[in-house]
């Protein structure tokens, strides 16, 4: 089995680096990617870089190039439910990309055209597991719910509340919606974790050089765990 690893900050992506026995290296599409053994399994890491477009591009490349039969995708989200605070972590139940918006043709906001799923469901497993890897993580709490993706950088209180009441989000950011996309037409199984950073919904917010080594310690321990497992 090979699982590809798709980080949204280059901070991550170095720390696992350093844990890997890496093989070999392959740029493609202005991206990186480096193949090997992380904890005695077979996986590729790579940064996809900001928005959704960059995502899906990286998630193909996984599917075309590596012929991977996983991904995991860990990042930052900013917090959407009233009792997620920063530092936390939300693994996705499902994923919706927020700003798709076809309601001049009688679409639910969110609905892709013609596409045969509104919401794009992590595997069950993989869920499962990342609980499981979840119960690593001694100072801070997590949660399952849908997580939703734009391009976008949501800061607004009112959008904020917007999306909770559209989706019933936990998070919002800018790529797993996309990466679950690719995972879905590709039927390869996913699931899209994320350490919030913030929620504008309360007002809680942590500063970036103090979360970032949080945020890639939860990565790294959720990962280590789940590897174990899947």
């Amino acid at each position: 089995m090979i699982i590809g690893i798709i980080g949204a900050m280059d901070e991550e992506v170095r720390k696992l680096k350093d844990e890997m026995k890496i093989e070999s290296k392959m740029s493609k599409a202005k991206m990186d990617f480096f193949a090997g053994k992380l904890w005695n399994r077979d996986v590729v890491v790579v940064t996809c870089g900001i928005g959704k477009v960059n995502a899906a591009v990286c998630a193909q490349i996984l599917v075309d190039d590596f012929k991977v039969d996983r991904v995991i995708n860990v990042g930052v989200a900013g917090g959407i439910g009233e009792d997620i605070v920063p530092g936390d972590v939300v693994i996705a139940s499902n994923l919706v990309q927020h700003d798709m918006d076809t309601t001049a043709f009688g679409d639910k906001v969110g609905q892709i055209p013609r596409m045969d799923t509104f919401d794009f469901k992590c595997d069950s497993s993989m869920i499962e597991a990342a609980k499981q890897a979840c119960g690593n993580i001694k100072k801070h709490n997590s949660f399952v719910g849908r997580i939703v993706s734009g391009d976008q950088f949501i800061a607004d209180v009112e959008k904020v509340r917007w999306l909770k009441s559209e989706f019933d989000a936990m998070a919002c950011e800018m790529e797993g919606g996309s990466i679950a996309h690719v995972c879905y037409l590709n039927s390869v199984p996913f699931v899209v974790i994320r350490s919030i950073s913030d929620n504008a919904n309360t007002g809680a917010h942590m500063d970036f050089e103090k979360f970032v080594p949080i945020a890639v310690d939860n990565s790294i321990h959720i990962l280590k765990g789940m590897l174990a497992i899947i």
